[in-house]
């Protein structure tokens, strides 16, 4: 009976948590994404930011030192579907794309290839072929 009152226990600390799927770090090359608030003098080499997506849905965005030791700032949102979307006129798997819309700003998340990297896009191409969805990030 302990047994399964323990696997119960940590079945629902799973199902309220969320159970995490990956984790990506924002590249150097990459603006941060606007719900971030930073002091203008900070060097973007300053600090970095990280990206965890949730099997519910959900991505967190945490801001930190470039040592990445003080959690400066902590932002989820959830995703709009449950995959990344890809252009229209893509024939390979990558570059694949999120939207997240977090305090009423929206963003299109860019992984570009297989690696623990992301990007935030500002290519017009994409942010017109995605309206639709971001219509529909908005509403929700």
């Amino acid at each position: 009976m302990k047994i399964l009152s323990s696997v119960i226990i940590v079945y629902l600390v799973l199902s309220l948590t969320g159970c995490l799927e990956s984790s990506f770090e924002l590249s150097d090359k990459s603006r941060l994404p606007k719900w971030f608030s930073v002091p203008e003098e900070t060097l973007r080499s300053d600090i970095k930011v990280t990206l965890d997506y949730y099997a519910d849905g959900e991505a967190t965005f945490k801001l930190f030192n470039k040592e990445k030791i003080f959690n400066l700032e902590e932002f989820s949102g959830d995703t709009l579907g449950d995959r990344p979307i890809k252009l229209k006129s893509q024939s390979s798997d990558y570059p694949m794309y999120q939207i997240v819309t977090i305090k009423g700003i929206t963003e299109i998340i860019e992984h570009r290839k297989m690696e623990p990297v992301f990007y935030v896009t500002d290519d017009p191409v994409v942010w017109k072929e995605f309206e639709g969805y971001i219509e529909k990030s908005r509403l929700r």
